[in-house]
């Protein structure tokens, strides 16, 4: 399909805002239409740092690739990510607190290594932003950590994950943001990604998961389903909040309906739902959500 064939674009989704909505639609509606600023967590900060350190362990020699170069990343990593967002400093209060966070990042990296060889391994991309529209007009985008291109043309699609291997319910969550990776990159180049694979850096479990066109058709539908769904709280103006676990990582609890607070006003313009957003990725919310 050429350009000028493309069907107009009618909104926007990504995986994670996508997994907002199915989460909480309230919370959706405090991220994208209020754009209620939220604090950085430190869990969600280290997994920044981690999976910059572990792009740029790809830029080394493949012999290069140990387990001493990766923790040599990991301070100027943190350093880099500092000066650019030098309030990142506030989520320490003292040189051990900071001490204390950078082992545990360390103890990351230490174990990715026990998941795999990078030594053996020549990604295709690192960090890709893809994005395709669906014949409906809905724009998906996403960052894909990794492709890894086999010689026969087969194409694996890696998430790492800095927390550690969650329960069936939250499993399904992860799975469904590959999938939805999968179907971008099934509609951009016609070909299913042969392997999907989670790595869990904070318990060293891989979740590996082959997909077909009829999981990916299934993806579309759902994705479509949740579009809809969006279009009518934004005509309505209704939307619910859905208590669970995720709740105790929520900046939002003072103004959700839930814990007995109240939401702002609507605001009266909306912002655009169908523009793409390239900006490089920041951390808002703990691992945990994904």
């Amino acid at each position: 399909m050429t350009p000028s064939e493309q069907p107009q674009v009618i909104g926007t989704l990504s995986p994670s805002r996508a997994g907002d909505f199915m989460t909480c639609p309230l919370l959706y509606r405090f991220r994208v239409i209020d754009q209620i600023p939220e604090k950085p967590s430190r869990a969600a900060v280290r997994g920044t740092v981690v999976h910059s350190v572990l792009e740029r362990l790809f830029d080394l020699p493949a012999p290069g690739r140990t387990v001493g170069a990766a923790l040599d990343l990991l301070e100027p990593e943190w350093d880099r990510l500092l000066a650019e967002e030098p309030a990142y400093t506030d989520l320490f209060e003292t040189e051990e607190e900071l001490r204390g966070w950078l082992t545990e990042a360390r103890g990351m990296l230490e174990r990715y290594f026990t998941m795999e060889d990078p030594r053996r391994l020549e990604p295709s991309q690192r960090e890709l932003y893809v994005e395709a529209v669906l014949d409906s007009g809905l724009l998906l985008r996403g960052y894909v950590d990794r492709l890894d291109v086999a010689p026969s043309g087969d194409v694996r699609v890696v998430d790492y994950k800095t927390g550690s291997a969650p329960s069936r319910e939250f499993e399904a969550k992860a799975l469904f943001q590959m999938r939805f990776y999968a179907l971008v990159l099934w509609r951009l180049h016609g070909r299913v990604p042969r392997l999907l694979q989670l790595m869990y850096l904070g318990n060293g479990e891989i979740v590996r998961y082959s997909p077909d066109e009829a999981d990916l058709r299934a993806t579309e539908r759902k994705v479509e389903a949740l579009w809809e769904a969006i279009r009518r709280a934004l005509d309505t103006g209704e939307w619910r909040a859905r208590r669970s676990r995720l709740c105790d990582w929520c900046d939002h609890q003072e103004i959700c309906p839930e814990w007995g607070g109240t939401p702002p006003p609507i605001p009266e313009r909306l912002p655009s739902l169908t523009q793409p957003n390239r900006s490089s990725r920041r951390p808002v919310v703990a691992d945990a959500a994904g």
